[in-house]
């Protein structure tokens, strides 16, 4: 039997799939355990549905997470980037860290906080719900208020 499909059709069975997580709770918000049962998995692409919270821990990757629905906290950590990562549906905190790029970011619902960070570029991030927080930071120092407005759109305040 021969099936024939088009294009668009062939692409989407090209596209991984991505493994989705209600809620980091279920792993008891342990991160290792959640790195453990994605190595069972051949750590796929996956997105969790709630938060993620972080904060203060060695986190130096997110691995293959792709979006997280509520906010992600990874204040006070060595994180570098933000690997696969595109949207966050609520406030992302990344004040503290050694962020340089947001690189494949492309939205924020709630609030970006960038303070105190090596940040460089906002990489390809288009929206962010709330405000954009980019005290001490290089960004605070070459670019404007109107200027980040141009790269960003940005629903709140702009802090530099």
């Amino acid at each position: 039997m021969k099936i024939i499909i088009t294009e668009n059709q062939f692409k989407k069975l090209k596209e991984p799939k991505v493994l989705h997580i209600p809620s980091f709770e279920i792993f008891d918000n342990d991160w290792d355990k959640l790195q453990k049962y994605l190595d069972r998995k051949g750590n796929p692409p996956y997105s969790v549905g709630g938060y993620l919270d972080l904060r203060n821990t060695p986190i130096k990757s997110l691995g293959n997470l792709t979006s997280v629905g509520g906010y992600l906290d990874l204040r006070n950590t060595p994180i570098k980037s933000l690997g696969n990562l595109t949207s966050v549906g609520g406030d992302l905190y990344l004040r503290n860290t050694q962020i340089e790029s947001l690189g494949n970011l492309t939205s924020v619902g709630g609030y970006l906080d960038l303070g105190n960070t090596p940040i460089e570029s906002l990489g390809n991030l288009t929206s962010v719900g709330g405000y954009l927080y980019l005290r001490n930071t290089p960004m605070s120092n070459k670019h404007t208020i109107q200027e980040i407005r141009q790269m960003v759109n940005v629903e709140g305040s702009i802090y530099l």
